[in-house]
């Protein structure tokens, strides 16, 4: 049994009270690529696009945004 990497942004727009459109504006980002990652459907993770979200949402830790789930 191993371990899936698992993208929370989902969680992480809840609690910055951020839509995908106003994510979208802050980062450059489409719409489909910040959709796939906040769904988990993407099998690459970009880290540009990491480094954008974190940025767009203060955040330091990558963490917050990825994790691993058993």
């Amino acid at each position: 049994m191993g371990y899936e990497i698992e993208v929370n942004l989902t969680k992480l727009l809840i609690d910055h009270k951020v839509t995908y459109k106003e994510l979208q504006m802050k980062t450059g980002l489409s719409l489909r690529t910040i959709s796939e990652l906040a769904n988990n459907k993407m099998e690459r993770i970009p880290k540009k696009a990491i480094s954008k979200i974190a940025e767009a949402l203060e955040i330091e830790d990558i963490r917050e945004i990825i994790d691993f789930k058993k």
